[in-house]
């Protein structure tokens, strides 16, 4: 079966959507998600948005700590565009319905919309719009009861991109053969409920697939995030970068039955502590921020206390607080660390770090616009030059916005002046494919993938740490490769082939990367190298002619 549009969108999550809606009135638009719609990253996203509302603050305040957290990487342009462009971007977010929390007082931030803001680690200044504890989800559902209502939109759920499907590569099922010249006309994606892999042929294709948390055993995550989009791109021939440069969050809770659950940066922004199993603060040994600290510095500091004590976690305190105010602060980070027996208004909940977002991605241009001509990418899929070697807090939500918008106005102009070839694309071709009787090889290898990335490619990495996991990583991805062409595709080997290729990504980019900076840290190159290393990490697949 096939499926034409102008437009198609590959990801839910707030870049996707809102991407959308701002194409769809000059347009035909297919989305695709490999679940239902709201299943993204976006949707359990807590804190909120980082952007300058506070008379006190400012653009050049919020551009500084952008450009500190990404530790000498971040592309300066990107940073002032995208920290200038978050009021309006927020504006808008209003404008279409979206609720975030206001103060009780009388009106004091520069535009006059009364936000609450919060704080959060590595901003000097409150510029965190929020609402609630649960900002993503608030978004993303307002987003996509519009989404749903617009007549120039069909949403295909529960579909899973197999591949990209380009010029080049469009007669052939996945053999690529392509040049660095080459350009996007759609996608392969498997419908999940029927087991049938669809043809969607599109003059402008967006990746917005989200991150990479589960190619590593402990995220924050929801299962979703296998890296899809930044392994298609990859394989089609678009650049990728900064994959080292994994953000791990340092306070998710911890308990056997908590699966992804975190909690939010705001926590400490609001005046929690983190104390070790005696209650003693910690992190004034490690920054003069303390608990303010920015992500990178915090999540290697509860590693090294956990190393030092052999515990298996460490405690967030905010039982300080007046009762009333966390829960109304924090009403869902309350309530379900109650359900695993936890007050946050009486005791400290443990915590420990977890794999939360990729910094790196598939490279893009000032307007999403990837190499491959027809192809942008926005989100976590993208590495845009924002975040450089380390994310600033809710600076995602904000980067998603600002670029969904951004590439929404590339590709309407490109729609408009574009004089664009749709070939013939073959259907999917599963002939001499079998169904699989060897199932434990996705199982087993999905498992051995997030221990090896866990232990070998984590928090703190050696030399000697990636060499193993490259070696284990070459070994899968051989095996993944055969299985790939003698059995029919399932949503479980589509994602298993996403992780095993991202996990090999990232670990070519720790391996190359000989220094410590940011996120990426390497015991045995412990000091920051600007002379040799003060520049992106960049991979691209080779050409095969």
């Amino acid at each position: 079966m096939e499926h034409k549009s102008d437009f198609l969108i590959i990801g839910s999550g707030v870049a996707g959507l809102l991407f959308a809606l701002k194409v769809a009135d000059f347009g035909s638009v297919c989305l695709v998600t490999k679940k239902k719609a709201s299943e993204s990253n976006t949707n359990y996203a807590q804190g909120g948005i980082a952007s300058v509302f506070d008379n006190l603050d400012s653009f050049d305040q919020h551009i500084k700590d952008t450009l500190s957290s990404g530790n000498g990487l971040c592309n300066r342009e990107v940073v002032e565009r995208v920290v200038k462009e978050g009021p309006d971007r927020i504006r808008e977010l209003i404008d279409l319905g979206v609720t975030f929390n206001v103060k009780d007082t009388p009106l004091s931030d520069r535009d006059g919309v009364n936000l609450d803001l919060g704080r959060e680690g590595g901003h000097s200044h409150n510029r965190i719009v929020h609402s609630q504890d649960m900002t993503g989800r608030e978004v993303e559902k307002v987003l996509l009861d519009r989404l749903k209502k617009h007549d120039q939109i069909m949403l295909f759920e529960n579909h899973i991109a197999v591949d990209l499907i380009t010029y080049s590569t469009r007669m052939k099922r996945g053999h690529v053969t392509t040049t660095h010249e080459d350009f996007c006309c759609g996608a392969y994606a498997l419908d999940r409920e029927n087991s049938r892999v669809k043809t969607f042929n599109a003059k402008i294709t967006l990746l917005a697939t989200g991150g990479t948390g589960k190619v590593y055993l402990y995220t924050s995550n929801p299962d979703i995030a296998t890296g899809d989009g930044i392994a298609m791109g990859y394989r089609a021939g678009a650049r990728v970068a900064n994959l080292e440069f994994v953000q791990f969050h340092p306070t998710c809770l911890y308990h056997p039955d908590a699966k992804n659950f975190l909690i939010s940066e705001a926590v400490r922004g609001e005046g929690g502590q983190l104390v070790d199993a005696s209650g003693k603060p910690f992190m004034e040994k490690y920054d003069p921020q303390k608990d303010l600290a920015c992500r990178d510095v915090v999540a290697r500091a509860i590693d090294t206390e956990l190393k030092k004590s052999g515990d298996q976690s460490v405690f967030l305190d905010i039982s300080h607080k007046a009762s009333t105010f966390i829960k109304g602060r924090f009403p869902n980070l309350y309530e379900n660390c109650k359900k695993f027996g936890f007050d946050m208004t009486r005791d400290p909940v443990p915590v420990v770090p977890a794999a939360h977002y990729m910094c790196g991605g598939v490279v893009t241009d000032m307007n999403g616009q990837t190499d491959i001509q027809c192809l942008f990418a926005v989100g976590e899929t993208a590495c845009t030059g924002l975040h450089g070697a380390n994310r600033l807090a809710s600076n995602s939500l904000l980067e998603a916005l600002v670029y969904a918008d951004a590439a929404a106005g590339q590709a309407i102009t490109e729609l408009k002046t574009r004089d664009f070839l749709m070939p013939h694309i073959s259907s999917w071709d599963e002939v001499g494919t079998t169904d699989s009787d060897e199932v434990v090889m996705v199982t087993q290898n999905w498992d051995e993938i997030r221990r090896f990335m866990w232990s070998y490619v984590g928090i703190v990495r050696s030399d000697k740490r990636l060499a193993r996991a490259r070696r284990r990583a070459e070994i899968i991805l051989d095996e993944i490769e055969k299985y790939y062409w003698d059995f029919k595709v399932t949503g479980d080997l589509i994602e298993l082939r996403n992780l095993a290729t991202v996990a090999d990504l990232i670990i070519k980019c720790a391996m190359h990367r000989k220094e410590s900076r940011g996120l990426h840290y390497n015991i045995e190159y412990p000091s920051l190298d600007d002379a040799r290393w003060q520049k992106d990490t960049v991979l691209r697949r080779p050409f095969v002619g």
